[in-house]
Formats: C-alpha cells, structure tokens, sequence
C-alpha cells in the first residue's frame, strides 16, 4: 500500500427530487449565484425550471449562462468569468453534464486569478482562490461533481488539457437519478465507458504491484456499471438502474480506487484527449474506441494487470486469460452501443502523426515525455485502429 491522501468535502445530497433543495445550499454560500447550463436539454426537461424556482424562492440573485458544449470550451469559460466578474457572484452552480461542470470549476478558478484561467492548464500558475461551487449533475459519467478535476479544450490551440485543485471540489453536490431518465442511449453509453474508464486507469497504472483493496473496490464498481448501463439503455427509466448508474460514477473518480495504488497518471484519457480536441468525437466514445486497443499494447510488456481484472471481473483463470478479458472488455462495449476502434469513428490512420504531436503537450505538461513518447502514441493508436 502506497502513502496517500484522501480527502473528500464535497456533501452528496442523493435522492428523487432533490435538485428542489438547490436554494437551499445555495443560500449558504452567498445571495449571487451564477447558473451555468448547456445548449437546452434542462430547459426541454423543466430541470432548469425546478432550480431556477428553488433559488429564487430562497430569495436568490441569478445570473444564467448559457451554451456549454460537448468538449468544453476555453472561450466559454472566458466569457462566464467576465459575466461573473461583472455580476460579482458569490458562487457558482453547475447544471448539466461535466463539460458544464468542469467549465463551471475553470470559472470558479478563474474568476480569483490575476492572470489568464488557461495559464492553470498550462502550469504556469496554480489555484489559490475559487469560488465555491455547487453541482447537480444530469449524466451518470465524468464523475466532476465529486473530484477537483476538470479538463477544458483551447479552442484557438486545439489542446485538451487537464487541470486540478482541491479548491474547485463542490462544495456541494445533488445527486438525482431521475434527471437522467432523459439522457440518450448512446450519450448513456458513452457515460458508462468514461466512468469505466476512470477506474482503469488507476487499476493498470499505478506502480502498487498487489492493491489487493483497491482491486477489489474498482472491479465491483466496473461490475456495477456495466449491468446498471445495459439496463438503463433498455429501460430509460429504471429508477434502480440509473441510481446504481449516477452513484458509480460519482465513486469511480473520487480518488477512492486510487488511494495507495501510488502516483500513476491516465495515458487512455491523454491519447482520447487529443482525439476529441482534433475531432470532436464524444468522450466516452473516444475511450471506448480505444480501451480495447491500449489494453492490447499493454498485454504485451505486462499481462498480469489484465489477468488481474479478467479474474476479478468474469472469473477468467485459464492460459488465454489475457485475450479472454480484453474480448469481454470489447464485447460489453460494443453491446452497449460504443466504437470499439478508431475507424468506427472514421478517424484514419494517416492522422496519428497529429494526434500524438498534440497528446505530448500534456504529456510534457505532466512530466512523463520520458515514459509516454511520441513513438509510443503511435504504437498505441496502431493497436486502436
């Protein structure tokens, strides 16, 4: 077991109807409360309307903004920190999937600093002040309401980059199922593999040789995920389905599984960050376009770590251990309606040369060019194709 530190503030209020009770907490953290959404979708629901009705019967100010897309934007994020600024917000609530809610934390950065919100995702500065932030989340996936990440493209550069502090966790987060009995199957799918995902990374990628616990956690989380995604596909509306679904995620990226696997950083998300800043495909489209293929490439230097989840997961002990598991680990992906290679998503293998010179500014940025090179993107988009 590696040293570690696990800390978690942000309060989970979990249940039907609690977005209700948005006037509530936000009445604790100050009387200017800035929204942010997305293109519509919580407008089309009435979600937006429950909440805007919550504030305002707490006797709120609010100041809406409007048009977060998939992939969040830099310059959307520039702007809702000029309309904070300009608005003088106490605090900030987040309404819609993580491109919201990771848009909503770069604001709630931003808004404290005297230089520019991207010089945090570049590393030339770090976060001493924020705003406090509340979420209510309207997507079982990124798992942003209950971690300090958050992940902005530059739409000018054309980079995807990652950013955290523990002074963007929200304060506060409401969690209910039913607001997302509406969420599509494919953007449903796409959220199940980006969670599953997150609990990959830690699991294949910490230098902790037996995490026994850890193991463990992770794989009944995955376990969970995949027979909650496939049931809330079929039934949009399976109340237990989507709970199971919402709080899974929300667990996958708290730091639980990743406490005492030791310092490890995310090569499938840094490859599939460079693919949607450069193509603009779903995230978890992305991923699971690629978690078949990576899981191929690592297979061949240590097949342990994939025998290791294979057991876990379906039980698998035989000697065609290694492809038995990454077979399962597609199969479930394609059964839930995902790419399970680059050329599903018609991206062509004459563009890897760009997809990897992008992926090594954060690979720079994170200190690891020496262990994750150029090369080696390569090598591993050839398995992914």
């Amino acid at each position: 077991m590696k040293d570690f530190i696990f800390h978690v503030p942000t309060k989970i209020v979990f249940g039907k109807g609690v977005c209700k009770s948005a006037g509530k907490y936000a009445k604790e953290l100050g009387k200017k409360i800035l929204v942010v959404i997305g293109s519509g979708s919580v407008k089309r629901t009435g979600t937006l309307e429950l909440v805007m009705s919550s504030l305002k019967d707490a006797s709120l100010e609010i100041e809406l903004l409007e048009g977060v897309v998939s992939n969040p934007l830099l310059s959307k994020v520039r702007e809702g920190i000029s309309l904070a600024k300009q608005f003088k917000a106490d605090a900030v609530l987040a309404l819609g999937g993580g491109s919201v809610m990771d848009t909503s934390k770069a604001i709630c950065a931003g808004v404290m600093l005297q230089n520019d919100i991207w010089d945090v995702f570049t590393r030339k500065v770090t976060i001493k002040y924020a705003l406090p932030l509340i979420t209510i989340p309207t997507i079982a996936a990124s798992g942003s309401e209950m971690n300090g990440y958050m992940v902005i493209t530059n739409d000018e550069s054309k980079h995807k980059l990652a950013a955290a502090s523990e002074l963007v966790k929200p304060r506060v987060s409401l969690l209910d199922p039913t607001l997302t009995f509406s969420v599509p199957k494919d953007y449903t799918a796409y959220g199940a593999v980006d969670a599953v995902c997150h609990l990959l990374e830690p699991f294949f990628n910490g230098p902790e040789p037996d995490p026994v616990l850890q193991d463990r956690i992770a794989t009944a989380i995955i376990k969970t995920i995949m027979e909650a995604a496939k049931k809330a596909i079929e039934q949009p509306n399976d109340y237990k389905a989507r709970a199971q679904l919402m709080w899974s995620a929300s667990l996958a990226l708290c730091g639980l599984t990743k406490a005492g696997v030791g310092d490890h950083f995310f090569p499938m998300h840094l490859i599939e960050h460079s693919i949607s800043a450069l193509f603009n495909v779903a995230h978890g489209a992305g991923l699971a376009a690629i978690i078949p293929g990576w899981m191929k490439w690592r297979s061949q230097s240590d097949p342990s770590r994939i025998l290791r989840l294979g057991e876990l997961l379906w039980n698998i002990t035989d000697q065609n251990g290694v492809n038995q598991t990454i077979s399962n680990m597609a199969a479930w992906i394609k059964d839930i309606g995902c790419p399970t290679n680059l050329s599903e998503l018609g991206i062509k293998e004459e563009t890897f040369d760009d997809i990897a010179q992008n992926a090594m500014t954060q690979t720079s940025i994170w200190g690891k060019s020496d262990i994750i090179t150029k090369e080696i993107i390569k090598e591993i988009l050839i398995y992914c194709k």
